[in-house]
């Protein structure tokens, strides 16, 4: 049997954005250097370029200019590898958050990119205001001191800029490659992390041995097939106890965990924290905690 070609080095960027399931972050930058190895992180992202230009690899080289959206998703390398003065207006977000309201349509666009579809989308000159206007909103909603606006407000300019997208991604061209087994089991945790869900139910759904996910996962983005799962529900757990007063216990079990205590032991793990401290820091300050403390024992 031949050879597997060696893993492509990949940083984990598990920092961005605070640990919030809704930012949005902005780059007018004509001087930041190129990345010089490609990264991955938990959450999706988009950019909307409203000047200058930038060319990016991602499965691909491609150029993005003024009036385009460049769409990351979640896991998937990239890297800057030339910058012409861009400025663009970008929002990150954990998908499994947004799965789970019954918006999967809207992340279509990212699941074409995973499938081999460019990560570069021209929208309408007409709409290019009507999206500039909606991400500015939006970042004025995510970025004052309390947490941001509330929740409901956050996640409806989200479904807003996303259905934007979307409609401007109706014309792009289709995936070029079929999905496989890492596309397939992303699709499913982002979907399902918030059940009871373990690794052997993951290869049950893509037809393929335990090992044979976590391998493939981990050497696409980093990550194994159990960090994905765990990824997804203290994103989610973060955005509940930010955004509502609800008990540990019952936060524990809307995020997939039936035992609270095992959930706590989790998030301390991930966030140095337990589920309690994290929010009554979080919201003293006006901030949210980051990972940096759990960011070398998850690697």
């Amino acid at each position: 049997m031949a050879r597997m070609p060696p893993a492509p080095a990949i940083q984990r960027e598990d920092l961005v954005g605070g640990g919030r399931a809704i930012f949005c972050c902005r780059q007018p930058s004509p001087v930041q250097p190129a990345m010089r190895a490609s990264v991955t992180h938990a959450f999706a992202a988009l950019a909307f370029y409203t000047s200058g230009s930038s060319r990016i690899e991602q499965r691909g080289r491609w150029k993005v200019e003024a009036g385009d959206v460049l769409l990351v998703p979640a896991g998937q390398p990239h890297r800057s590898i030339e910058k012409a003065a861009p400025d663009w207006i970008g929002v990150g977000f954990c998908v499994p958050c947004l799965a789970a309201e019954e918006a999967g349509t809207l992340l279509e666009p990212f699941e074409r990119v995973r499938a081999g579809a460019s990560p570069v989308v021209r929208v309408g000159a007409d709409r290019h205001a009507h999206i500039e206007m909606l991400l500015r909103e939006l970042m004025r909603a995510t970025e004052s001191r309390d947490g941001g606006a509330p929740d409901v407000v956050q996640r409806s300019l989200l479904v807003l800029i996303l259905d934007e997208v979307r409609q401007a991604a109706r014309s792009q061209h289709p995936a070029s490659a079929s999905p496989g087994v890492v596309v397939d089991a992303l699709r499913f945790i982002e979907r399902n992390c918030l059940r009871p869900l373990s690794l052997k139910d993951v290869a049950r759904s893509v037809g393929r041995s335990p090992a044979h996910v976590t391998t493939a996962l981990s050497r696409a983005t980093g990550r194994s097939a159990v960090e994905w799962i765990v990824a997804g529900r203290m994103a989610e757990a973060r955005r509940i106890l930010l955004h509502s007063d609800e008990r540990v216990e019952i936060v524990a079990e809307r995020v997939g965990y039936a035992d609270a205590t095992h959930f706590i032991r989790m998030f301390r793990r991930e966030h140095g924290a337990t589920p309690a401290a994290w929010r009554a820091e979080a919201r003293s300050k006006g901030r949210t905690l980051t990972q940096e403390t759990a960011s070398g024992r998850t690697r």
